[in-house]
């Protein structure tokens, strides 16, 4: 979850960040270490930019409905943003879990430090060149984007530093750029860089039809911090991809496929943003969305109780459910976290229930190298994404206004390995919180969304859940290549 600051802090934010390289992370923002070991790599293969029969330039609050393709990585899902003139095909996480859109920017000046592991396994990056973009532009102070980058501090100060007189700041006519900006992360990564303007282009939901949003502001970044690849934010603030075309006051829906699809360029999972999104999707189980005083912009849900197998459900803290006096708490609905993670003591206590019900023998070594904590060596019969699934007990999300969430198979438990002997080691894919009682308790992270459609109704403040093979509708919609 992204906090922004004006660039005046920035230095000091980086001899703070420099000492903290080896601390444990909170979050597994995007690229949580333990996910490296599954053996799937970043795909850099940029999707071709569709023949356009028909593009539309109308303005964003009539825009029906947009339809595109999510392509599965070993950590997240990337979008495809279709960027300048001509257009520049730039490949982004989508991040449920953040607002600003960014992408890297200058092939050769684009810098981000400890994002060695990624340079070594990936040797090309999508980076975006305004110079080469005939409709690019820097945001201006008067822009209420300017406003909201800057907004942790007073809006006023970044561009007074800027030489905007105090007359054309409450007027909101100074020209001047908007200055640079930071914004961080909840797993400790930080971009840097300016507010640019330009064309997007996104896919509407009917063949061969694109759509034109011009002056699209998104971060133009030239240095990060354990952020190697762009970032699409969708929530709910103004700086937002969803705000910015209009859809905001709608929804959107995803359906993740699963891991063993990753850097399959043949299937892409189905997001689909507009009113098609979320119609006729009343027969799903819908939860109400919670209200964060300190994160308002992002998507909070209340979680009662979490059952394993047949055990009856264990309830969960009340900090799962609602919110403290100070906005901390709740269940935040995050893309771009890989797992799952809930609060201490509640995590030791499922992890007990757990172990009470498996018979296996653990793989301590695989604990230690990976870093997960429940590993066990499980009988299989050489396929090692069905059978086997079956003699791990099922865990159960139980959401407000009685929602249930039976996680798919594949969903708690994962191979780390092909299997050796008849004997495959499966690992947990939870992990414990380490903010302490600071900002969500508990993440529901996107490796527990496969195979599941998610629906979130913004208009009426709701999140509807449906198991699904996400591969057939992906099909269904073509996006699977034969």
């Amino acid at each position: 979850m992204p906090a922004p600051f004006t660039f005046t802090t920035f230095l000091f934010f980086l001899l703070v960040t420099a000492l903290l390289l080896n601390a444990s992370q909170s979050l597994a923002k995007h690229r949580n270490p333990s996910s490296l070991i599954l053996g799937l790599s970043h795909s850099r293969t940029t999707l071709p930019i569709p023949k356009v029969s028909t593009v539309s330039t109308k303005r964003p609050s009539e825009l029906l409905d947009m339809m595109e393709p999510l392509r599965e990585v070993r950590d997240g899902y990337l979008i495809s943003l279709n960027l300048g003139t001509p257009p520049q095909v730039i490949q982004v996480y989508m991040d449920t879990g953040s607002d600003l859109t960014w992408v890297p920017c200058g092939n050769l000046t684009f810098d981000c430090m400890d994002c060695d592991q990624y340079y070594r396994s990936n040797k090309l990056m999508d980076t975006f060149s305004p110079s080469n973009s005939a409709s690019s532009s820097r945001d201006s102070c008067a822009s209420s984007f300017c406003t909201e980058i800057h907004s942790s501090d007073n809006s006023y100060d970044p561009c007074t530093m800027a030489g905007c007189s105090l007359t054309t700041l409450l007027k909101a006519t100074c020209s001047r750029p908007c200055p640079s900006f930071a914004y961080t992360y909840g797993a400790g990564g930080l971009v840097i860089g300016t507010l640019t303007r330009d064309t997007l282009r996104v896919h509407g939901s009917s063949p061969n039809v694109t759509r034109e949003l011009q002056m699209f502001s998104f971060g133009c970044v030239g240095s990060t911090y354990r952020e190697p690849i762009g970032i699409a934010g969708f929530g709910r603030g103004a700086l937002s991809l969803p705000s910015q075309l209009g859809f905001v006051q709608k929804g959107f829906s995803h359906c993740f496929l699963a891991f063993k699809f990753a850097n399959n360029p043949n299937i892409s999972s189905p997001l689909v943003v507009g009113d098609l999104a979320i119609s006729s999707k009343d027969h799903l189980q819908f939860t109400p969305m919670l209200k964060s005083p300190m994160y308002p912009n992002y998507y909070y849900i209340g979680v009662e109780a979490i059952t394993v197998g047949n055990i009856s459900a264990t309830a969960v803290p009340l900090s799962l459910r609602e919110f403290d006096s100070h906005g901390n708490g709740g269940m935040l609905i995050d893309s771009g976290t890989t797992y799952t993670h809930l609060p201490e003591p509640f995590y030791s206590q499922l992890l007990s229930v757990l172990q009470s019900v498996i018979t296996y023998p653990r793989a301590t070594d695989v604990e230690t190298r990976t870093g997960f904590d429940l590993c066990y060596k499980v009988p299989c019969a050489g396929n090692i994404t069905s059978a086997d699934d079956l003699l791990l007990p099922s865990i159960t999300f139980h959401f407000l206004n009685n929602v249930s969430l039976v996680l798919p198979k594949g969903n708690h438990f994962y191979a780390m390995a092909a299997p050796s002997n008849s004997i495959v080691v499966k690992c947990l894919l939870f992990q414990r919180m380490d903010d302490g009682d600071y900002g969500p308790a508990g993440v529901l992270g996107s490796f527990q969304q496969q195979n599941v459609e998610v629906v979130y109704d913004l208009e009426k403040e709701r999140i509807g859940f449906q198991s699904m093979d996400c591969a057939s509708a992906a099909a269904s919609q073509g996006l699977h290549k034969n």
